[in-house]
């Protein structure tokens, strides 16, 4: 006789249980489109970083002919780095030894690098330094240092930008 009235009890708390709902989580899937960029949002960049191993590469030791290795990463609101779909500038220029603006005359700016679409985003990223990598062409002079600017314009509107001293090599 104890087992029908245990078992009674357990459907109704079962039944009971089940009835009383709790709130979604905040987490859960809305259909509201802004909720979903609000969670987003401190994952989107806030930085960009050139990294130190940026440098001038001659080509065998000669003038003229060379190639610029640039490592950027973006950085977020919690200081990791991120792999982002954005729109990269590459912008090179003279740098003027005791001036207050050191930027001196623009050398060259190259085409826009677009990583929007993944398979070109997955072309430039390189994983183990958690950065993006351009190697670009162009004409130096071994006794000129430079000033690079990295601008990305990222989805949410936002124009990241930064400049790096190139110093020639001593």
């Amino acid at each position: 006789m104890k087992t029908p009235v245990i078992i009674g009890k357990l459907v109704f708390l079962f039944l009971l249980s089940s009835q009383t709902g709790c709130e979604p989580a905040a987490l859960a899937p809305s259909n509201n489109c802004s909720n979903l960029l609000a969670i987003y949002a401190p994952y989107a960049p806030v930085k960009i970083d050139i990294m130190p191993l940026t440098e001038v590469v001659f080509a065998n030791g000669a003038q003229g002919a060379s190639q610029l290795k640039v490592y950027v990463s973006l950085v977020d609101s919690f200081d990791c780095q991120r792999k982002t779909p954005g729109m990269f500038r590459l912008e090179l220029y003279e740098y003027v030894q005791r001036s207050a603006d050191p930027k001196g005359r623009r050398v060259v700016v190259w085409p826009d690098i677009d990583l929007t679409d993944a398979a070109k985003n997955n072309e430039y990223w390189r994983d183990f330094f958690r950065a993006y990598e351009f190697n670009l062409d162009f004409t130096a002079q071994r006794k000129q240092s430079y000033i690079l600017q990295v601008t990305c314009f990222c989805p949410n509107g936002k124009r990241l930008s930064n400049d790096f001293l190139l110093e020639h090599p001593k």
